[in-house]
């Protein structure tokens, strides 16, 4: 190996090349000038090829995660989850059947959260829902927590189970007012005609945190919390594959957390505390993740509605009738005077305001108030439709729908 110094004149730059010094093979001066100026030529023609079609990936690429809802983000594919929580996964299959459907559908955010905003302006205290089916849910749902629709014939439910149930003190003691009690998380799957396809426990025996709290899907994974069973206490926000229900912590957090939210456009993920008086969000992009990640959180914001206590909520995406605000539909209750207070809300899920809020009066017929729990959303043939599941162990999913004609 021989090495060579070439000067290209003033106008170039001074380079070391390391060329072959063998017989027969051209050097880089020994090419004809006609074959140089051509390969120089195409060089100058491509470069500006090349850097516009960068140029033209990276803008189509950052326009894609920045919609507000035209399409299901995936910026959650690559976050860090703990896996230790699979120690206390434990399937039954009851249905050869797949858990979720092939493809999974979209978030409401990428498909009809904007006509769920817009048809809820329609709704009043004076609305007439009408009963559009009631499906009865098949074995023990224990309390029923949280629901992710996926299409007309897959149904998730967050339950819990208690073994143990909680004790009052009569004060507060270390900053709470019961005991922990014991039981286990568990993650249902039905068909559109109640039968139970699986049910997985998702917690170990003896864990602390086993109470399940609301749901919410981003078009990619159902997201949860976990946590003891007790306000001022601990919980966790997972994350699970809706084709195999295996939950992966996300993160934990020193107080209690229910229902969950997942922003995907900006990656924020919003979970309510205990009677969900506070708001409590994690920007997904700067936050650690993953084993024994504690992150702060980027804000917590008080509640400033005492309509009802929110116990499931669902993500509709970053709202054009709201001025781009990002915006959940929760369901809730609230107990005054014994009087069990049923409610549906639209909330700005920055600041936890409601922008819209209507009473809900339906019950089971056990008598719960439909709103107890879950919920889920969707619009039929132009009709805002509801899914309701309030009754523990027995359940029956009650479906609504709200009637244009009715009075405001």
């Amino acid at each position: 190996m021989q090495q060579e110094l070439h000067d290209y004149g003033q106008s170039g730059p001074r380079y070391e090349r390391l060329t072959r010094d063998e017989p027969g093979v051209a050097k880089p001066r020994d090419l004809p000038k006609d074959i140089r100026s051509l390969s120089y030529m195409a060089f100058k023609l491509t470069l500006p090829l090349v850097v516009l079609l960068s140029l033209y990936l990276l803008v189509t690429h950052f326009s894609l995660g920045s919609s507000s809802g035209s399409r299901d983000g995936k910026f959650s594919s690559g976050l860090e989850t703990c896996t230790p929580l699979a120690t206390g996964f434990n399937i039954t299959i009851y249905k050869n059947e797949s858990l979720a459907p092939s493809p999974l559908p979209a978030s409401h955010a990428a498909s009809d959260g904007e006509q769920i905003i817009q048809l809820f302006q329609t709704l009043s205290r004076s609305t007439v829902w009408k009963s559009v089916a009631n499906i009865s849910f098949k074995g023990d749902t224990f309390e029923p927590e949280g629901m992710v629709r996926l299409g007309d014939d897959r149904y998730v439910i967050s339950c819990g189970e208690y073994t143990e149930h909680t004790k009052k003190y009569g004060k507060p003691i270390n900053g709470t007012d019961r005991t922990a009690g014991q039981g286990f998380a568990h993650l249902m799957v039905y068909n559109g005609k109640g039968e139970r396809i699986a049910d997985a426990s998702i917690t170990g025996k003896g864990e602390s945190e086993y109470h399940n709290g609301g749901l919410d899907f981003d078009g990619e994974f159902i997201w949860g919390t976990i946590g003891q069973y007790r306000p001022n206490s601990t919980a966790y926000i997972y994350r699970a594959d809706p084709a195999t229900l295996e939950p992966g912590q996300v993160l934990q957090y020193a107080d209690h957390l229910g229902g969950i939210v997942h922003d995907y456009r900006d990656n924020v993920v919003t979970a309510l505390n205990w009677g969900a008086r506070d708001g409590v969000a994690w920007n997904l992009k700067r936050a650690k993740t993953g084993c024994d990640a504690k992150p702060n959180p980027k804000s917590t914001v008080r509640n400033p509605s005492h309509f009802v206590d929110y116990q499931d909520c669902k993500w509709l995406g970053h709202s054009k009738f709201y001025d781009d605000k990002s915006v959940m539909l929760c369901s809730g209750v609230a107990t005054i005077d014994g009087y069990n207070l049923g409610g549906i809300a639209l909330v700005d899920v920055t600041t936890m305001a409601p922008l819209a809020e209507v009473p809900i009066a339906l019950e089971s017929s056990l008598g719960v108030r439909l709103t107890q729990n879950p919920v889920d959303v969707s619009v039929e043939d132009g009709k805002l439709r509801f899914y309701w599941m309030p009754d523990q162990h027995n359940s029956t999913l009650y479906i609504y729908e709200a009637q244009h004609n009715s009075p405001l």
